[in-house]
């Protein structure tokens, strides 16, 4: 699914992806507790914990039950990319197949002019050939543990929002700092069941990843917009990395196997990534917020960007090259959420919610110790009222090198605490990702920054009003365009070395900086902090008040039901199956060749052709190998990558896409139509070996 979740990413990113970050509704923040008002056994839904699965439903349903040996062995070949999106090992010698587009970010980075390896793809003959990408890593999940009673007993019952949030923090920062002093793996404290649970996950980081083969972007994103998100597809979303550790390809025990004869119809699969935020758990209250404020302001957020990344575009080929990346991300998000927004406008789902909600409600006043529970639910509606007036009070700007700036500036403040008091994000142990993210050379380009920067001062003067002290401090009596021109041309950040410089002179080196863009976030600097505490005030209130949602639904539906995605690793499973859309029958699978036909079919007119490479193999390709396929897994943004495997543990495909039905996946699941859309793994390896002359790879995989 290629609303793949990339904008959870920091500040070293693109800004498509600051863009999403900052407009994504807070409550997204929160890992939440899915309805049981459809019980999972019923359909193929659930994004499952891999410590707590479902395997008697998956032995009722399909007479499979995963063993701990098969189980384990699938979570270590599984892989998070941190610009957003799923992976997996595919050989002993360090592969990582993932989607193209889930690649992109490095793509770009690593293209000039003279060498755009995300438009016209990339292959490495040999070792010596593969490039080392700039600021990506990878990561493997290593152990999962509970830690719940620990993070609960720092938070007192008689503490106000602000100050039992901060207490939370500080004990999840302690937990990770002691996990990787002990282990030296990337340790996360995790928030479940909107705080009904806390583990840490413990991973393997691999930060020297180096690129080996791409399609051109025709093969990868065949039928570009118009066949987003629609099936049949013909697409070979696919790239290869490899991983190193110590100058050499790394040395890999869990990987996983190829199967170029499996996903038949019928045939029962699973998908192992990590999908990024669902929203299943929302009260009536809160969805109703999501459709009538948080979506459209959102939407709109899109939308402007947008726009605003196309006018770049068209003052040259290399001003649509630099851009293509940006505008592709919020291209796919635009229509993404358009579908989420979709979904929850629809009165009957607001209606069987409500309906819900009346008969647990009723369930809890027929306990006296549960009644109370329910007070929970009129929080929650009280907060949705806080959220829509905070709605336009944001203190920042989404740019790539305001958001190096803004890191840079709250760093050097955050760096004088002890790590358990300071934002999330600086805490001792996600140093290393952190600076990886600031300090690497990353292209950053000044026409594109300026563009957006105008842009979004223009938005921040809207938003608060032009009489706004903020506002007034920002333009310093200049209008949006001329005051980004001013800052860009004069900022130095564009340098990773001044920007490491910079962050080594500590907070002095901040003060009296006189770079314009550390002056900008400086003067934002206090509001900044203010809107967060009180955003992160009311995120404590509502992560309590959904903490006694849990409680109620385990009391009632019992403990069996899975968390709302929070961008780690989850195992989804399905059946592969055609569906029925618009009174036609949709069949399951696809064929290389019918990839031709789909061209022909629309007069070989852009987005649908397909690279020359293509035609010059045509007559060596076996035109009847299955190319993409459908199943009902359970999957949203951020599976994109995820490998598909078969009950053997073999892979049989890689999930690159979602059908339209499916876009209500952050709301709720249904398998009656919606449906994961994968790359089938013959294809791959068919084109590798006929169309792209990389037998050499095909032959490595699985071994």
């Amino acid at each position: 699914m290629k609303i793949n979740l990339r904008h959870l990413s920091n500040s070293g990113k693109s800004a498509s992806r600051q863009l999403l970050k900052a407009t994504l509704p807070a409550v997204c923040s929160l890992s939440m507790l899915t309805s049981v008002a459809i019980p999972a056994a019923q359909a193929d839904e659930g994004m499952w914990l891999f410590n707590a699965l479902p395997k008697k439903q998956i032995a009722q349903k399909y007479k499979f039950e995963p063993t701990e040996d098969w189980v384990n062995h699938l979570m270590l070949s599984s892989v998070r990319f941190n610009s957003g999106g799923s992976a997996s090992f595919v050989s002993s010698n360090g592969l990582v197949l993932t989607n193209h587009h889930v690649a992109a970010d490095t793509l770009f980075k690593l293209s000039t002019a003279e060498n755009n390896y995300n438009e016209n793809g990339f292959l490495a003959k040999t070792l010596a050939d593969e490039i080392p990408a700039t600021d990506l890593e990878l990561n493997q999940l290593i152990s999962i543990e509970d830690v719940t009673a620990r993070v609960n007993e720092a938070v007192k019952p008689q503490m106000a929002p602000a100050e039992a949030f901060k207490a939370r923090q500080a004990a999840m920062a302690q937990i990770e700092k002691e996990s990787l002093d002990k282990t030296s793996l990337r340790s996360d404290v995790v928030t479940l069941y909107g705080g009904g649970r806390y583990h840490l996950y413990r991973y393997k980081k691999y930060t020297d990843v180096r690129l080996v083969w791409a399609p051109e972007a025709q093969s990868a994103f065949f039928g570009g917009d118009a066949d987003n998100f629609e099936y049949p597809r013909y697409c070979l979303d696919v790239t290869l990395f490899r991983v190193y550790e110590d100058g050499k390809p790394a040395k890999i025990d869990n990987f996983l196997k190829m199967d170029p004869t499996g996903a038949q119809t019928d045939d029962l699969v699973f998908v192992s990534g990590n999908p990024g935020r669902t929203r299943r758990i929302l009260t009536a209250d809160a969805v109703e917020y999501q459709r009538d404020s948080g979506l459209p302001r959102t939407m709109n957020q899109l939308r402007r960007r947008e726009i605003t990344l196309q006018q770049y575009g068209l003052a040259g080929p290399e001003q649509t090259r630099r851009g293509r990346d940006d505008l592709f991300g919020v291209q796919n998000s635009r229509k993404a959420y358009t579908g989420m927004l979709a979904g929850i406008q629809d009165p009957s789902f607001i209606e069987s919610k409500r309906n819900s909600e009346k008969e647990l409600f009723a369930k809890l006043a027929a306990d006296p110790k549960l009644a109370p529970l329910a007070q929970a639910w009129e929080t929650i509606r009280e907060i949705q009222i806080k959220r829509k007036e905070s709605l336009l009070k944001s203190a920042s700007l989404r740019t790539q090198l305001y958001g190096f700036a803004e890191k840079l500036v709250l760093m050097a403040s955050e760096d004088k605490k002890p790590s358990n008091e300071r934002l999330r994000e600086f805490r001792d142990s996600a140093r290393q990702s952190l600076e990886q993210e600031l300090f690497s050379e990353v292209p950053v380009y000044d026409d594109l920054e300026r563009a957006l920067l105008t842009d979004e001062l223009s938005r921040f003067m809207e938003d608060r009003g032009g009489k706004d002290p903020l506002v007034l401090a920002a333009l310093q009596g200049k209008s949006p365009r001329s005051r980004a021109s001013e800052i860009i041309a004069n900022t130095k950040l564009f340098s990773a070395s001044a920007r490491k410089e910079l962050a080594t002179a500590g907070l002095d080196g901040i003060k009296n900086s006189q770079d314009p863009l550390i002056a900008l976030v400086r003067s934002m600097e206090p509001e900044y902090r203010k809107v967060r505490e009180v955003t992160e005030a009311i995120d404590e209130q509502e992560r309590q008040a959904y903490a006694k949602v849990t409680e109620a639904k385990f009391a009632v539906g019992g403990d069996s039901v899975y968390p709302d995605a929070t961008f780690t690793l989850r195992l989804s499973y399905g059946s592969v199956s055609g569906y029925e859309s618009n009174g036609k029958a949709v069949p399951a699978h696809t064929k290389l060749g019918g990839a031709f036909d789909h061209e022909a079919s629309h007069l070989a007119k852009d987005p649908w052709v397909l690279p020359k490479s293509w035609h010059a193999a045509k007559d060596n390709l076996q035109a009847d190998t299955p190319f993409n396929f459908v199943c009902t897994a359970d999957i949203i943004g951020g599976n994109s990558g995820s490998p598909v495997v078969s009950r053997e543990g073999a892979m049989v495909g890689i999930i690159f896409d979602g059908n339209i039905e499916s876009l209500t996946g952050d709301f709720y699941y249904t398998d009656k139509q919606s449906r994961a859309v994968a790359v089938h793994i013959a294809g791959v390896l068919e084109a590798l070996r006929s169309i792209y002359q990389a037998g050499h790879l095909a032959d490595q995989m699985g071994k």
